[in-house]
């Protein structure tokens, strides 16, 4: 692979690595300037790079597929610590307040 082409590759699995932090909330849109989330788009901008990866087996040079590697299992990480906020969060809601709770006989 040319020079031009490695920086292109970086700079692509770079951009699906970025857009899958500011999906899970870690980094900032820089459009909003706000912290959002949105795990499914998230799993999906891993899946991306899992993909490309999977797909250039072969034909990458050792850097190249370190960097694949190195930045899925970071994701990865980042993506599943932010599925046990979300279920820690769920299991720490308060009951539904609309249904009465059952008075002391």
């Amino acid at each position: 692979m040319n020079n031009k082409n490695q920086l292109l590759l970086t700079q692509l699995i770079l951009m699906f690595q970025t857009a899958a932090l500011q999906q899970m909330g870690k980094l900032k849109n820089p459009s909003t300037d706000r912290i959002e989330r949105d795990l499914q788009q998230a799993q999906i901008s891993i899946d991306m790079i899992e993909m490309l990866h999977a797909k250039m087996k072969g034909n990458l040079s050792a850097d190249e597929g370190r960097l694949f590697t190195d930045i899925l299992r970071e994701l990865k990480l980042n993506y599943v610590d932010e599925v046990t906020k979300d279920q820690a969060a769920k299991h720490q809601q308060p009951p539904d307040s609309s249904t009465p709770e059952p008075s002391p006989p």
